[in-house]
C-alpha cells in the first residue's frame, strides 16, 4: 500500500513538473506576442520544431541547431564531440542581423565589383564629404537580369527566367495599400557643415527626424500619396534608446499592422547605409539625375531561408526587387547600387511584397537621401500601378 501512495505521488508530482515546463515554454514562446492571434501563429510555428525534437531526444537548451543539423550530427560520433563547435559556427550565420561590437547592424556587405567613379556634376547639397558613383564594372560573381546586378551570398542558385517571372504581391481593394517603417529610424545622415541643434544619439545617428531616415520615409509616402496609393508611415525609432532587439520590434508591430489592415500588401523597411575607404573614412555614394542634381545612391537588400529560418516566398520578393531595380536604373541609371541578396530575412518573410531599402550612406547629406527617397517612390508607385492596370485589363 506505501509502495502504490509513494507511486503516486512520485506520478502526481512529475505530472506537476511536465505542466509546469510546459507553461514556461509556452510563455517563453509567446512573450513577444501582443494580442492572441500572435500568441497562436508563434505557438503554431514553434509547436512542430519542439514535437520533432521530442522524436530525436535532442532537447538541450540553448543549443541553436535546427533538427535538421542536430539528426545529421547525430549520425557522426566525430561531429557529434565537436557539436558546441558547430552550434557556434550555425549561430554566428543565423543571427538576424549579426551583432557588431555589441550593436545590431544590418550584415551588407560590398557587392562584388563596384569602381568608384568621380561624379561629374557639381554637388547639389555638399556637405563636404568626399563623393563616388559607385557601379558594377563586371559582371563576375554577379547574377546579372537585364540591367539588374544581384549580389547573392547565399546557397541558393538563381535563375534569371525565374526572376523575370512576374512577382506576386499586387494592390487590393481597401486602405491602406503600402506601409512605410524603420527598423533602425535613427539612422542619420551629414547635413551641411555648420548646422546647429541636432542632438546625436550615437554615431551617425540621431533623433532628430530632419536627419535620419524618417525624413526619407516622409518625401517616400507624400510621393506615394501624391500618385494614388494610400500609405501608412510608421515614424517609431526602434532603435532607440535600445538598438539590439530593433528587428524583433518592427516584426511585432508589421504582424499587428498586417492584422488591423489587411489592405496592406507592401512593407518598404527604409534604412541607410554606411560607407568607408580604406583608412576608415567616411564617403558619400552619389548619382546624377539631370539639372545638376545628385541624389545619394540606394540599395535593396533581400532575405532569404538561408540562416534556417522560415522564409518560404524570399524568392517572390526578390523578384518585385530585380522589377523594381530594373524600372529604377532605366530612368535613373546610376541611382541604384546592386541588389543584395542575404541569408537573413530581414522581416521580409511577412509579406510577398518586402523590401529593404538603403538610401544612401551615412556620409550622404539629408536632402541628396530625400531626393533619392522620392524618386524611388516615384518609380516604385508606376510599377504598381502598372501591374495593377495590366491584370485589370
Amino acid at each position: 500500500m506505501k509502495q502504490r501512495k509513494s507511486l503516486g505521488t512520485v506520478l502526481r508530482r512529475l505530472e506537476a513538473a511536465l505542466l509546469a515546463a510546459g507553461t514556461l515554454w509556452i510563455a517563453a514562446v509567446t512573450a513577444g506576442s501582443d494580442t492572441a492571434a500572435a500568441a497562436f501563429s508563434a505557438l503554431k510555428e514553434a509547436l512542430p520544431e519542439r514535437a520533432l525534437r521530442w522524436e530525436l531526444g535532442d532537447l538541450r537548451p540553448g543549443d541553436g541547431l535546427s533538427p535538421a543539423a542536430a539528426l545529421t550530427i547525430g549520425e557522426s560520433a566525430l561531429l557529434l564531440a565537436a557539436r558546441k563547435d558547430v552550434a557556434a559556427l550555425q549561430s554566428l550565420e543565423r543571427q538576424e542581423p549579426a551583432e557588431e561590437d555589441g550593436e545590431t547592424q544590418v550584415p551588407v556587405r560590398a557587392p562584388v565589383e563596384e569602381t568608384p567613379v568621380e561624379p561629374a556634376a557639381p554637388l547639389a547639397a555638399d556637405n563636404g564629404v568626399p563623393a563616388k558613383t559607385l557601379i558594377p564594372t563586371d559582371p563576375s560573381g554577379y547574377t546579372v537580369c537585364g540591367r539588374v546586378y544581384i549580389s547573392n551570398s547565399t546557397a541558393h542558385a538563381l535563375s534569371v527566367p525565374e526572376l523575370q517571372k512576374p512577382f506576386a504581391a499586387s494592390l487590393g481593394e481597401g486602405e491602406p495599400q503600402v506601409l512605410i517603417l524603420h527598423t533602425h529610424g535613427s539612422e542619420a545622415y551629414t547635413p551641411a557643415s555648420g548646422t546647429e541643434g541636432i542632438v546625436w544619439s550615437g554615431d551617425y545617428r540621431t533623433t532628430d527626424y530632419r536627419y535620419n531616415v524618417v525624413r526619407v520615409g516622409d518625401e517616400m509616402a507624400e510621393v506615394l500619396g501624391d500618385a494614388g496609393l494610400s500609405v501608412l508611415h510608421d515614424r517609431t525609432l526602434y532603435d532607440y534608446p535600445n538598438y539590439t532587439g530593433a528587428y524583433d520590434r518592427a516584426l511585432a508591430s508589421i504582424r499587428r499592422y498586417l492584422e488591423k489592415y489587411p489592405s496592406i500588401r507592401f512593407v518598404l523597411d527604409v534604412h541607410r547605409d554606411a560607407i568607408e575607404d580604406g583608412q576608415g573614412n567616411q564617403y558619400k555614394a552619389v548619382s546624377e539625375v539631370g539639372d545638376g542634381e545628385t541624389a545619394a545612391q540606394m540599395s535593396l537588400v533581400m532575405g532569404s531561408d538561408g540562416s534556417g529560418l522560415e522564409h518560404p516566398d524570399w524568392l517572390e520578393n526578390l523578384r518585385l526587387a530585380a522589377a523594381v531595380q530594373q524600372d529604377v536604373l532605366e530612368h535613373y541609371p546610376t541611382l541604384m547600387r546592386p541588389v543584395l541578396l542575404r541569408n537573413s530575412r530581414y522581416n521580409q518573410h511577412a509579406t510577398t511584397g518586402s523590401l529593404l531599402l538603403e538610401v544612401g550612406a551615412a556620409g550622404n547629406s539629408p536632402e541628396e537621401a530625400a531626393l533619392a527617397g522620392r524618386l524611388f517612390a516615384e518609380r516604385f508607385a508606376a510599377i504598381l500601378k502598372e501591374k495593377t492596370e495590366n491584370a485589370a485589363g
